[in-house]
């Protein structure tokens, strides 16, 4: 058998010596901060608990940047936000039971989203383990089995030895195609222990691409070129996978239309003469995705609201390129291709020979034509008119995040959002109160850039206590805040489908006076004034909060 492309196992001189010569003090909270420093981390969001200080102490003594939230679900919240700007894993570390618990349904969000989020819990110490016989106060008969179903891999550590390789897996797992949050527990006795092993190095936990098989783009290659009326249903898997470009290119090489679900927002540009732009929750987009004769879905598992709630029902053949298998062919007969969009697509382009439709921007200007006098049928020019203030108060490179209220809802359909990574949501698990603190993520990412976050004042109350956290780092987030008195999306749902709203008036703060209280500047505008208040907030390089009373309606099916 023939060695000749082993790796290099033999350490370097200095390797050696300086896993020979250990720094002394050492606990096992510092090895999962060297792991997480050798793979690339450099900031940390969380909150410290009794059974993870060892784990927070190491942290005290590293490089790492942390970044400290008030609510662990905003913790959960945030790191989601910056590994959605970044594309990079986010640590977040959390302390045993009600922390941990604390943190599910923004861990829920980052695992309908796609987000990388690497969460590392601490657990009672070991011996505790096995059914709540020893009484630690945040003892969970099964912490992990609480997440499971949850995240997307879950990871046990009960011995220091363990603690790189389990992050470095976890690391792995949270950054292959599908994306998503991992979950690492480590007990508080190994987490505390002082430890002889030597520094952590690099580990190498690189994903391998999930590359697409070549005899199924071969034939979705032949189907798009001899396709009558093709269309291209985007999803966020185009733009998790950096992937905006090659679809650009593949429906300029075939003439093809562009639709994109509300998470493939930004997936193809917004005037585009190809772009049908995404109202997904519009008859006259689903006719006109329902009427390809190849309907080319890539980076989407056509759920409920990408299908228009399952009223979707293509009449000819539908290829799908998914990198979550459990979603391929989920909800619909097709070609499917289990691959990360960005390899899928460029075998398409590499395949495919050119094709010509003259005809196809006028189809979809058609399309959009239909769009725009349903909309001009219901007196809607209030919403219509503050998402285009909106747009021209954001600069083009700044994230906006858009909480599960009806101005957000508009956003989905709406919003242009100049480019992909750009503008983001919480409608993959459909939680109230992502926007803010995923905003102060972004922030962290990136603090050169300011951040829009809106919600309505329900969705608000779930975050008022990060207004601390915005204070506390200087992050430039401005915060838009729709108050309208209520839980105004569910007061249409519920008024719609029993005839009358209850348990959505809401007794709310004095949100301007509450900001101000925190440090923060803060402004009660109005439509005419928001984009002029809108601006000179984004500009200001600190965290602001715009107060906007409207009871803003949703657009109707006809």
């Amino acid at each position: 058998m023939s060695h000749d492309h082993d790796i290099e196992l033999r350490p370097t001189e200095a390797q050696t010596r300086a896993a020979l010569d250990p720094p002394s003090g050492r606990t096992g909270g510092d090895l999962v901060v060297e792991t997480l420093h050798g793979l690339g981390a450099t900031t940390v969001f969380g909150l410290p608990g009794q059974h993870a200080l060892a784990l927070f102490d190491a942290v005290r003594r590293s490089s790492l940047a942390y970044v400290g939230l008030r609510v662990e679900n905003n913790a959960a919240f945030a790191a989601d936000g910056y590994g959605r700007v970044t594309g990079e894993a986010a640590p977040l570390l959390l302390s045993t039971g009600p922390g941990a618990l604390t943190s599910l349904s923004a861990l829920q969000e980052a695992a309908a989203s796609s987000s990388p989020v690497l969460a590392i819990c601490s657990q009672v110490p070991a011996a505790g383990l096995g059914g709540g016989r020893h009484g630690y106060l945040h003892e969970l008969r099964d912490q992990q089995g609480s997440v499971r179903d949850i995240v997307k891999s879950v990871h046990v550590v009960r011995a220091a030895s363990q603690i790189p390789s389990a992050i470095a897996a976890a690391w792995e797992s949270a950054l292959s195609a599908p994306h998503g949050p991992v979950w690492v527990e480590i007990p508080q006795d190994v987490l505390a222990a002082e430890t002889l092993l030597p520094e952590v190095n690099a580990p190498d936990a690189l994903p391998e691409p999930l590359v697409p098989r070549p005899e199924l783009t071969a034939l979705a290659a032949d189907w798009l070129a001899h396709a009558e009326r093709p269309v291209v249903l985007a999803g966020g898997g185009v733009v998790r996978a950096d992937a905006a470009g090659k679809l650009r290119a593949l429906a300029e090489h075939l003439d093809l239309p562009v639709v994109t679900t509300y998470g493939g927002k930004g997936a193809f540009p917004w005037e585009h003469p190809l772009s049908g732009q995404s109202w997904m929750e519009d008859r006259h987009t689903t006719d006109f995705l329902a009427d390809a004769d190849v309907l080319l879905v890539v980076g989407s598992g056509l759920g409920e609201l990408s299908s228009h709630y399952h009223s979707l029902a293509p009449r000819g053949r539908v290829i799908q390129i998914e990198a979550d298998l459990g979603k391929l062919e989920a909800n619909h007969r097709a070609l499917g291709i289990h691959a990360d969009a960005r390899p899928a697509l460029q075998a398409l382009l590499e395949t495919a020979p050119p094709r010509e439709d003259p005809e196809a921007p006028a189809r979809v200007a058609e399309l959009l034509r239909k769009v725009r006098a349903r909309l001009d049928a219901q007196d809607l020019s209030l919403e219509r008119e503050l998402l285009t203030t909106i747009r021209a108060a954001l600069p083009d490179d700044s994230p906006s995040f858009w909480d599960m209220t009806i101005l957000g809802y508009w956003a989905w359909a709406g919003f242009d959002p100049r480019g992909p990574g750009t503008m983001h949501t919480a409608q993959g698990a459909g939680g109230l109160g992502l926007a803010f603190p995923a905003a102060l993520g972004a922030a962290v990412a990136d603090p050169t850039r300011p951040v829009l976050a809106v919600t309505g004042d329900g969705g608000a109350m779930y975050s008022l206590a990060e207004l601390a956290t915005a204070r506390q780092h200087g992050l430039p987030v401005t915060w838009l805040v729709v108050d309208d008195g209520g839980y105004g999306i569910l007061r249409e749902y519920l008024t719609g489908a029993y005839g009358e709203a209850v348990g959505t008036e809401l007794s709310r703060p004095d949100f301007v006076a509450l900001a101000e209280s925190f440090g923060v500047p803060a402004l009660t505008t109005t439509a005419t004034d928001l984009g002029k208040d809108l601006a000179e907030a984004l500009e200001s390089g600190e965290p602001r909060v715009v107060v906007l009373r409207e009871r803003l309606r949703m657009f109707g099916e006809s």
